[in-house]
């Protein structure tokens, strides 16, 4: 078993999961709009996306709703 975390090493981890969930989230939605510039809005591959997406968007609710995050402009 390892080491418990610090509370540094413990807010790293959160900033880090968050740029990754954002970074993911950017991603998804580029991948959503190429998808839908082609038309391809009704594909098994764009429902995919959209459901991480709102996944993606749950999760960055909780980080707003806990002060963790500023709100969308």
């Amino acid at each position: 078993m390892s080491a418990p975390m610090t509370p540094d090493q413990r807010l790293a981890a959160y900033e880090r999961m968050h740029a990754a969930i954002l970074a993911d989230y950017d991603r998804t939605s580029q991948k959503m709009a190429d998808l839908k510039a082609q038309g391809k809005e009704k594909s098994a591959t764009y429902r995919q996306l959209f459901a991480s997406r709102l996944t993606l968007t749950a999760l960055l609710t909780y980080y707003q709703t806990y002060g963790l995050e500023p709100p969308a402009p």
